[in-house]
């Protein structure tokens, strides 16, 4: 069906504002968050430094977020160094749906921390809402099991950052501009633990 397209008069400002909110969403991450990220970071460069492993999840755009913090650890962020053992729970489409069919949506994450998480292992819950039923499901089967919990969050924290051991919780209630700081706070981990991990000659 061909849809009416006009564009908006207001096109320029629109753009404009929104990448000055993103920006001062980032800004207050920077006052907020700084000192959770840098032990977040702490966090999964140690497990990593164990050889144990980092396994991240969320819903929608979180998990596509997991994805992309997952690749960045199992690839390479910036410099050229060892593949580390990194894992997005989201990216099996027949892990999902399977387990979703024969167990509920609910179990979706927790059935694959039962399959792949260990003691010492890092469990990443990314949700803008905090309130995810799978994504707080899966982080009470990572306690259970002796993983280390990390959320990133927005909107307050919701019940997440009650159950996480290190919550990240952005200072906005705008899905958007959370879902961008995530992936900034990603970035950022990837940057501190590459510098722990594999710091530069000299350094």
């Amino acid at each position: 069906m061909e849809r009416r397209f006009e564009s908006p008069l207001d096109a320029p400002e629109r753009v404009r504002a929104s990448l000055a909110e993103s920006a001062r969403v980032k800004h207050a991450v920077v006052d907020a968050c700084a000192d959770a990220i840098a032990r977040a970071a702490e966090v999964v460069a140690r497990a990593f430094a164990r050889d144990a492993r980092v396994l991240v999840f969320g819903n929608g755009g979180s998990a596509s977020d997991a994805q992309h913090f997952a690749a960045e650890l199992a690839g390479r962020f910036d410099g050229e160094r060892p593949a580390l053992p990194a894992l997005a729970l989201t990216a099996n489409s027949s892990d999902l749906t399977a387990i979703g069919n024969d167990y509920g949506f609910q179990h979706t994450f927790a059935r694959l921390i039962q399959a792949h998480g260990r003691p010492g292992d890092v469990a990443v819950a990314i949700s803008t809402s905090g309130d995810s039923a799978n994504v707080n499901a899966a982080v009470s089967e990572a306690r259970a099991r002796g993983l280390s919990t990390i959320g990133l969050i927005g909107k307050g924290g919701g019940e997440l950052a009650t159950l996480v051991d290190t919550a990240v919780v952005v200072p906005s209630d705008s899905t958007p501009r959370i879902q961008e700081s995530h992936i900034a706070i990603a970035h950022v981990i990837c940057e501190l633990v590459e510098a722990s991990l594999f710091p530069a000659d000299g350094a």
